[in-house]
């Protein structure tokens, strides 16, 4: 149950990509740990006792969250007061998984940690609606920032690199390039947790591998280390007509040692996308 540190860590939503490279301790899910019944959390408090809670289930399908309001803010955020009341109650330290969307894309340079969000989606309110509940609720935490996101393999990752890498059997694929970012190995998002962990951190941290990029940039990065004979179209965002509109999503962080975009991702191909 215990982390390499001997703290008693309980882990919600660990069934997702990210928590596929999670090798220690208590591991639920939907099945074992519903995190919108306070009762249910309660029970998981009461059993653990941990001394850290990583809070990371979460709605964040965003075209699904835009559908449907109300089952993102039941997760997202009713989800994440219940998780921090009882982690205050338990004097736990809580870490909170956030993303680059609480901020309203507008500016043409990298958000760092003290740059003031703006969401404008759905899913972004209703993450940064948790940020606020785990600051007003807990004294000892740590929000987590991540980019867009990548890991987990051909079962658990169902975000932009695995549809890219999907469609390789396509001669050609069109991938928008207006809109920037940065990606997030879940495996380094993990490594980056336990190091602030292991430091004793409390704040907000932005943890992103380095280097901008759009979705076209990973889209060519990908052909070129699987397939280069796919040609990658680059389009705008209105070329996608449901696609919901996102500005720039760039987060950097002035303490980063996160490894490049490139290479995190060249390893994550190597290693889990074999076949």
């Amino acid at each position: 149950m215990t982390d390499e540190n001997g703290q008693k860590i309980l882990i919600t939503g660990a069934d997702g990509m990210v928590g596929s490279y999670i090798n220690f301790g208590v591991k639920t899910d939907i099945a074992t740990l519903d995190i919108t019944n306070e009762h249910a959390v309660k029970e998981a408090f009461e059993k653990y006792q941990p001394e850290v809670v990583i809070h990371m289930a979460a709605e964040t399908d965003v075209d699904k969250c835009e559908k449907d309001p109300s089952h993102a803010y039941k997760i997202n955020t009713l989800g994440t007061y219940f998780v921090a009341v009882f982690a205050r109650k338990y004097n736990a330290k809580m870490v909170y998984i956030s993303t680059s969307a609480v901020f309203d894309g507008k500016s043409q340079k990298p958000y760092y940690e003290d740059a003031v969000p703006n969401p404008q989606s759905v899913y972004a309110r209703t993450k940064y609606l948790g940020e606020m509940i785990v600051k007003d609720i807990i004294p000892n935490y740590l929000i987590v920032r991540a980019g867009w996101m990548f890991g987990g393999g051909p079962k658990k990752d169902k975000k932009f690199v695995a549809k890219m890498i999907k469609q390789l059997d396509l001669p050609e694929i069109n991938v928008t390039n207006d809109v920037m970012g940065g990606l997030t190995f879940a495996k380094d998002l993990i490594e980056g947790i336990q190091n602030l962990l292991k430091e004793n951190k409390t704040g907000t941290y932005h943890l992103v591998n380095k280097g901008l990029c759009s979705r076209y940039e990973i889209a060519s990065e990908i052909t070129k280390l699987l397939k280069p004979s796919v040609h990658i179209v680059p389009v705008s965002s209105d070329y996608f007509a449901d696609a919901v509109i996102r500005g720039n999503e760039t987060i950097a962080s002035h303490t980063n040692t996160m490894r490049s975009w490139q290479e995190a991702l060249k390893e994550y191909i190597a290693t889990e996308w074999k076949n």
